[in-house]
């Protein structure tokens, strides 16, 4: 078993999905993948099951009833990676946005350089994204500067989903009060790991939009992103957050 586990949720990525376990897998870092299926009707759970017969000890699976939302995924996988005792944790798109090999760039700023959580950053050296609309562009771009703005991290890429965690800061953060399940999700769980004390450091990576199988976002996505980041920044002058122990 590797002490590294990356967490893939998938709805419908039948298009997708061995190609990107199996690049995974070809890292020269050694990495073990989760993958969280929403009961995809289009079949990629057995895709994986298949996959499993090759890859026994490296690829799991844990099936749910229907799509639940992004945030609840990455929940249960967290929760999963914990039981097991993984060290690193990462999160990953199933549709090539992120780029397998960025996995070892993450990896060392957990590992080696400090950072108790690593962000895949598409904006911390400009803009690094390819092939989407430049609408989608300006909205996300700005969304991240807004986000900075209401509270108070320097981070350029507030929406980033391709993430390391050191398994300490998913253990102090109380993940059954993370309340965003879409967009918002990974802005709380950053802003979360923040006020808790934790070391954010941001590589960067350059983000290719799927080319295969259909986009999950929507307009009701960014909602809950824009109106929830008043709500975090309120609630955390209430809420008391529990601390990055000392060494």
């Amino acid at each position: 078993m590797s002490l590294n586990l990356v967490i893939i949720p998938t709805y419908n990525e039948k298009e997708n999905i061995e190609n990107i376990i199996r690049a995974v897998f070809n890292q020269p870092n050694v990495f073990d993948v989760l993958v969280i299926e929403d009961g995809s009707p289009d079949g990629t759970a057995n895709i994986i099951k298949k996959l499993q017969t090759e890859f026994p000890a490296q690829l799991f699976m844990v099936e749910r009833k229907g799509k639940l939302g992004l945030g609840t995924a990455y929940i249960a996988g967290f929760k999963w990676a914990l039981e097991h005792k993984y060290e690193f944790i990462f999160e990953m798109d199933a549709d090539f946005s992120h780029n397998p090999e960025d996995l070892n760039k993450l990896y060392d700023a957990c590992a080696n350089q400090g950072a108790d959580v690593a962000i895949g950053s598409r904006y911390v050296t400009g803009v690094n994204v390819v092939n989407w609309p430049i609408g989608r562009v300006l909205m996300s771009y700005f969304a991240s500067k807004y986000v900075r703005f209401v509270t108070g991290m320097s981070i350029a890429d507030t929406t980033a989903g391709f993430k390391c965690y050191r398994r300490e800061v998913l253990e102090t953060i109380d993940l059954d009060k993370i309340r965003f399940k879409g967009y918002a999700f990974q802005i709380e769980m950053k802003f979360t790991a923040f006020m808790c004390g934790f070391t954010l450091k941001e590589v960067p990576i350059i983000f290719i939009n799927r080319v295969l199988g259909t986009s999950k976002m929507s307009g009701g996505i960014f909602g809950e992103a824009f109106f929830g980041v008043i709500q975090l920044k309120i609630n955390s002058w209430i809420h008391k957050f529990p601390q990055k122990k000392k060494v």
